[in-house]
């Protein structure tokens, strides 16, 4: 194992280009972080997959990064972090790795007892992390499961507003108009349509997602490891895709800059 060392970057992946919203939240709180982002869009969706599917392809993107020597490892990804994190851990205790949830925790505190949808893929909502976290808190809220898998799909084409999109938004949340208090995106894909939820679903619902969380911990985690890079370093993010050709490259960078 390579030593770990400040200017190391920090490794971040998902299943597509949804992850680019926690690593926008990432850079935010930690501009001067070195970032290398891996998109595996050739796979893509995860949330579809079987879990012995999605632990193989998590390993072989960490595998990937343990060869660049990063210093933490970001599983920008709901059905990632529901399938592997554990396992990822567990190969790699030196690493610090963070993963992913659906925000039910802060949006039941928020307002006990009221109606929370949790938008997220088939796999995420099966898997038994997610029904632990479920268990938690079923008795202090309505927690009302929204599958939406088709939604990645539309997001990976850089289709975040058209009417397909609209439709799609509409058909899925327009029961639930008048009665649900707020909305946690339980992918990391869906912050990229927060406007277009909100559009559908009109201004009185609070929407969150487990990116700006994530970030935070990470930072928390670096600090108490003394690993923060200094505050006056440039940081650097670069992209990378299993999809071959430069188009998801670019949808990338513009997703990253929106």
């Amino acid at each position: 194992m390579y030593e770990i060392m400040k200017d190391c970057p920090i490794g971040v992946f998902d299943s597509g280009v949804g992850g680019i919203s926690v690593l926008r939240d990432l850079h935010r709180l930690m501009p001067q972080e070195d970032y290398h982002f891996f998109g595996d869009s050739d796979n893509a969706p995860y949330g579809i997959k079987t879990t012995d599917e999605v632990k193989k392809l998590s390993f072989d993107i960490v595998d990937h990064f343990v060869e660049q020597e990063v210093k933490a490892i970001v599983v920008a990804c709901n059905t990632a972090t529901s399938a592997a994190v554990g396992d990822i851990r567990q190969a790699h205790p030196n690493l610090t790795v963070i993963g992913l949830e659906p925000a039910i925790k802060p949006a039941v505190l928020r307002k006990p007892n009221s109606q929370i949808l949790v938008m997220a893929t088939p796999l995420t909502l099966r898997e038994q992390k997610f029904q632990e976290l479920l268990k938690q808190y079923e008795n202090l809220a309505d927690l009302v499961l929204v599958p939406a898998p088709d939604l990645v799909e539309y997001i990976e084409q850089g289709d975040l507003n058209s009417p397909a999109v609209m439709n799609y938004l509409t058909e899925l949340l327009a029961p639930y108009k008048e009665t649900a208090d707020s909305i946690v995106l339980g992918c990391t894909h869906f912050p990229f349509v927060k406007s277009a939820i909100q559009e559908v679903m009109g201004d009185k619902q609070f929407i969150i997602d487990g990116g700006p969380g994530a970030a935070r911990e990470l930072q928390r985690i670096l600090r108490d490891k003394e690993l923060l890079q200094p505050l006056n370093h440039q940081g650097r993010v670069t992209f990378a895709n299993s999809e071959i050709g430069t188009g998801k490259i670019e949808l990338s960078e513009r997703l990253f800059n929106a």
